[in-house]
C-alpha cells in the first residue's frame, strides 16, 4: 500500500510512455539522493505505482525533468545543424557522385527521424514535468494554507486563553467584592 502522502499515478492520466518516463525520473532522483529515507520512500512508491507528494521529491523530479528537457533541446539543436549540413550537401549534387548523393540523402533522412523522436521525447517529458510542477504548486499551496490555519488556531487559542484568564480574574474580583460586601453588612 502506498504511503499516505503518495498519489496513484493512475490518477494522473498518463500514457504508458509518460508513465515509463515518470518512473525513470523517480528512479534517477532516488539514485542521486544516495538512498536517503526520502529517496527510498520515492522508490517504494514508484514500485507500487505511486508518486510521492512531498515538496522535496516533487522539486527533485521537476529539476530532473528540466535537465532532461535541456539535454533533449541540445540534441535537437545539434541534429538540426547536422540536418542543415546534410541538406546543403544533397543540394550540391553536381559535385557528388550518385552513391555519395544517396548516402547524404539517407543521412538526412536518418537525422530527421532522430529529430522526430527527440521532439516526441521532449513533448512527453514536458507533459510529465508539467504534471510534477502542478502537483508541487498544489502541495505548496496546501502547506501555506495549513500554516495559515495553524497560525490562526494558535492566535485564536492565545486570545481565548487570555480572555478566559481575564474573565476568571473578573469573576474572582466580583466574588471578593460580594464577599467583602457581605462582611460590610
Amino acid at each position: 500500500m502506498p504511503p499516505s502522502h503518495a498519489i496513484s499515478v493512475s490518477q494522473l492520466n498518463l500514457t504508458a510512455d509518460e508513465l515509463s518516463r515518470l518512473r525513470q525520473g523517480q528512479e534517477a532522483v532516488a539514485s542521486r539522493a544516495n538512498e536517503s529515507s526520502s529517496s527510498r520512500a520515492a522508490s517504494r512508491a514508484s514500485s507500487q505505482g505511486a508518486l510521492i507528494l512531498d515538496l522535496r521529491s516533487l522539486q527533485s523530479l521537476e529539476v530532473y525533468f528540466n535537465r532532461v528537457m535541456g539535454h533533449i533541446e541540445e540534441q535537437i539543436r545539434n541534429l538540426s545543424q547536422q540536418s542543415l549540413l546534410a541538406s546543403q550537401a544533397v543540394a550540391d549534387v553536381s559535385s557528388l557522385s550518385v552513391e555519395q548523393a544517396d548516402a547524404e540523402i539517407r543521412r538526412f533522412q536518418y537525422i530527421n527521424a532522430q529529430l522526430d523522436e527527440l521532439e516526441l521525447e521532449f513533448e512527453l517529458t514536458t507533459n510529465i514535468r508539467e504534471i510534477v510542477h502542478q502537483n508541487r504548486l498544489q502541495l505548496e499551496e496546501l502547506d501555506q494554507e495549513f500554516e495559515r490555519e495553524a497560525a490562526h488556531d494558535e492566535q485564536h487559542s492565545r486570545s481565548h486563553g487570555h480572555s478566559s484568564r481575564h474573565t476568571s480574574s473578573r469573576r474572582r474580583e466580583g466574588h471578593r467584592d460580594r464577599a467583602s460586601g457581605r462582611h460590610g453588612r
